[in-house]
């Protein structure tokens, strides 16, 4: 068994809490964690904390929500506990007077099989874009964003259905393991960082998702449609709009659970009602089938249960 090393965890959503849990389990010592800091969320504005926090709460490891990372008095209390090493995993762009402290470096664990989808939606944009496979890979931090020398990395195969929500699960059981499995190698000095060669294409980038680059494009073909459905499922949602002959009005709607079809759509601009669910008549002369679809306002449903309250006649793109 390697050496138990001291490690600083750095995170903020419910992806981080996995493996904080793991290396909390292990024979390291997680003395201490470092979070975002509390914020009022949701209609009622009420202060909100992160997963993270509410986990470091739980087990009652000692906890830092700095608003800057460059206060005098969060460094020195990051100084005080006399770390190996620190350990991010979905947390901000540190500063190096924080990646710099501890005297095995800082290591970061990112969704992707890096050098690909540099950025904040890895997961996302490997289902977007179509890919066969994805992954996770733990590397060192220095002055660019996901750029540092890779320390170790492990794959998973994609699956022409596979949905962001089911991936994340995936990535984060396998992230886990590979945190431990770099912490375990870095107390043993049994590791040798590679420097990343930085690709091109689709494939570098990984940019945030926003309401312009998650909007549906019936102009495209179906495949690439079902793509962006299934990269986006169940959040933040592929989206479209059709105007609405009953409220005279543009409607939004998210649209989940795609398929290619072969069956025929003979409508050219809008829905069709079909046995399985719903046809839309997609580019280059391609159909896509949707079974769930939320019309805003209203939850999330099977298209059967939507199509026995509306009548699709009266939508259109």
């Amino acid at each position: 068994m390697s050496t138990a090393l001291r490690i600083v965890f750095m995170g903020t959503p419910a992806f981080a809490v996995r493996i904080l849990d793991e290396l909390h389990q292990s024979q390291h010592n997680v003395i201490g964690v470092v979070t975002v800091a509390d914020k009022p969320a949701g209609r009622g504005q009420l202060m909100h904390q992160s997963a993270v926090k509410t986990y470091a709460l739980a087990h009652q490891l000692p906890l830092l929500q700095p608003d800057k990372l460059r206060n005098d008095d969060f460094l020195e209390a990051l100084s005080q506990w006399q770390a190996d090493v620190f350990v991010v995993v979905a947390f901000r762009m540190l500063p190096d007077v924080v990646w710099k402290l501890p005297r095995l470096g800082t290591f970061n664990l990112h969704a992707s099989l890096l050098p690909a989808y540099r950025g904040a939606a890895p997961i996302n944009w490997a289902l977007i874009n179509g890919d066969s496979e994805s992954g996770v890979t733990t590397f060192m931090i220095n002055e660019e964003i996901d750029a540092g020398s890779i320390l170790k990395q492990a794959k998973v195969e994609l699956t022409p259905n596979m949905t962001a929500g089911v991936l994340h699960n995936q990535l984060q059981e396998l992230g886990a393991a590979l945190t431990l499995q770099t912490c375990n190698d870095l107390a043993s000095g049994h590791i040798e960082p590679k420097a990343q060669t930085p690709i091109s294409g689709k494939r570098a980038l990984a940019p945030k998702l926003f309401k312009e680059n998650t909007k549906i494009d019936w102009a495209l073909p179906a495949q690439e449609i079902h793509n962006l459905v299934r990269g986006l499922d169940p959040y933040p949602a592929a989206w479209c709009q059709l105007w609405s002959e009953q409220k005279e009005t543009w409607v939004q709607f998210k649209i989940f659970n795609t398929s290619v079809s072969d069956a025929p759509c003979t409508r050219p601009d809008g829905p069709q009602a079909y046995k399985e669910g719903i046809l839309f008549p997609c580019g280059e002369h391609t159909t896509l089938l949707i079974k769930e679809i939320q019309m805003e306002g209203k939850k999330r449903m099977d298209a059967k249960a939507f199509m026995a309250g509306n009548d699709l006649q009266l939508f259109r793109y």
